[in-house]
């Protein structure tokens, strides 16, 4: 759609000459889609500096029915941040630490600010921020809020959701609903804040919030075993949780082809293991207490695994620099995939037990449907996330490969739903799984969200096209 000069003009004065781009090369980095698979449009570019210029901004766009969609740091992985025209709301101007409050074990921040400065910002309380993931050196909380983000320490701290205490959020009129508590403990009726988190800007924009913080780690170890097979994945999970218990913080299983991928295609990615294995378990403990032995109880478990055949090797990180070097492993495998060749991604979940059965079915039915196909499956499996990515054949063109896409998402999300799982474990659904939404979730589930649309947002203006 095109936007007329006077509400251009209207606009530009709500948040100055700084807070308004409609050049096409400089609103280029908010139009970013971070997969390269869309296109996205936009009129304008807004980035207010204050919640009282987004309300302004929104009660204007309500006005002239304008579509408005928030980019944070337009890191996600579904099309959540794709405009098709009218206005995109940047929220990087929106990037103030409000307060760091240790003894209540808080943090009030605002939306735009990105996630490894909150990190950083805690740790200078001695506290700890647990939210982690591939992207926190340029994602946004806001869009973290917004997407329900997971991350790699969900398995000891929960989702994004379960971190957050209090939200102050715009809503589709403009209006300013002010929830940005920091109590522990308010049953005042409905939890409003839990409408917002993972809503993906669909029914407001969420402006501050108010984030829980944890006691610093003292002690840490982490450790890469090598797995016979896939099975023992599983194993090895059970036996490090009872013996560990929530000193167990991460637990990413990695296949040897990720391992391969990574070593091939990305500096600093290297096999530490002298023998070649099927499967690996990255493992991460944690503890508030400086003198916690995390080694002994950690090396106890993988002496009873070595015992029994559930591992066959190990390493230990010895320094920071070599757990860094561990999580590479483990991080970079998107990046290796995608310079291998194209990609069907899969972020999906089922019970934890399940997970290693749904691998092993996948991975059967899409070699089924096209041999040579390259299956790997990587991720939060303590937590029974699996990212179940698809690599190309290695003599099939990547356009033949992709336009397999849709073939590939129903053999797969057919069989996650089978075992009770979800098509979207942490991403969010965006405009990128929005058909596959439709089509897998009940009716009465897509109507309770249509009819929580339309009560907040009856113009469809908030990120339309997005989840339903």
């Amino acid at each position: 759609m095109s936007l007329s000069k006077e509400f251009t003009e209207k606009i530009s004065a709500i948040v100055g000459e700084r807070g308004v781009i409609s050049d096409a090369a400089d609103m280029a980095p908010y139009l970013h889609e971070e997969r390269g698979l869309a296109t996205s449009v936009a009129d304008l570019v807004v980035r207010p500096a204050n919640v009282a210029e987004v309300s302004a901004v929104v009660q204007a766009c309500a006005e002239n029915k304008t579509p408005i969609v928030p980019v944070g740091g337009a890191t996600g992985l579904v099309g959540g941040t794709l405009a098709t025209g009218g206005v995109v709301l940047a929220t990087d101007r929106l990037n103030k630490i409000i307060e760091v409050d240790p003894l209540n074990n808080t943090m009030t921040v605002e939306t735009g600010c990105i996630l490894a400065e909150l990190q950083n910002a805690a740790a200078d309380q001695d506290c700890l921020f647990p939210l982690s993931l591939g992207a926190e050196g340029s994602c946004r909380i806001g869009g973290n809020l917004s997407t329900n983000a997971g991350g790699v320490g969900v398995l000891r701290y929960g989702n994004t959701r379960d971190l957050v205490l209090g939200l102050e959020v715009v809503l589709p009129s403009g209006e300013i609903w002010d929830g940005l508590s920091a109590l522990r403990k308010d049953n005042t009726g409905y939890d409003l804040k839990q409408l917002f988190i993972g809503a993906e800007g669909t029914l407001g924009i969420i402006t501050k919030a108010v984030l829980k913080l944890f006691p610093a780690p003292k002690s840490s170890i982490t450790v890469m075993a090598a797995l016979p097979e896939l099975e023992a994945t599983l194993a090895l999970f059970d036996q490090t949780r009872q013996l560990c218990g929530d000193r167990l913080t991460a637990f990413e299983m990695i296949s040897r082809i990720g391992m391969e991928l990574g070593a091939a295609h990305v500096p600093g990615v290297i096999d530490p293991f002298d023998a070649v294995h099927p499967y690996y378990a990255l493992i991460e403990l944690t503890s508030p207490r400086e003198n916690d032995n995390l080694r002994g109880e950690i090396e106890q478990v993988l002496e009873k695994a070595l015992e029994s055949g559930v591992v066959a090797d190990a390493v230990f990180a010895e320094s920071d620099a070599q757990r860094q070097e561990l999580w590479k492993i483990r991080e970079e495998i998107p990046a290796a995939q995608t310079r291998e060749g194209a990609s069907i991604k899969h972020d999906v979940s089922v019970p934890v037990s399940q997970s290693v059965n749904f691998i092993i079915e996948a991975s059967k039915r899409v070699s089924q449907a096209l041999p040579g196909i390259r299956p790997c499956p990587f991720g939060h499996i303590g937590d029974g996330n699996i990212h179940y990515n698809l690599t190309q054949p290695a003599d099939m063109a990547a356009e033949e490969f992709m336009a397999r896409y849709a073939e590939f998402n129903r053999i797969v999300h057919d069989l996650v739903v089978d075992m009770n799982g979800s098509i979207s474990a942490e991403h969010g659904i965006g405009s990128f799984k929005r058909d596959e939404l439709a089509h897998y979730a009940s009716p009465t589930k897509i109507s309770l969200m249509k009819t929580i649309k339309q009560a907040l947002d009856p113009d469809n203006i908030m990120n339309p096209g997005k989840i339903i």
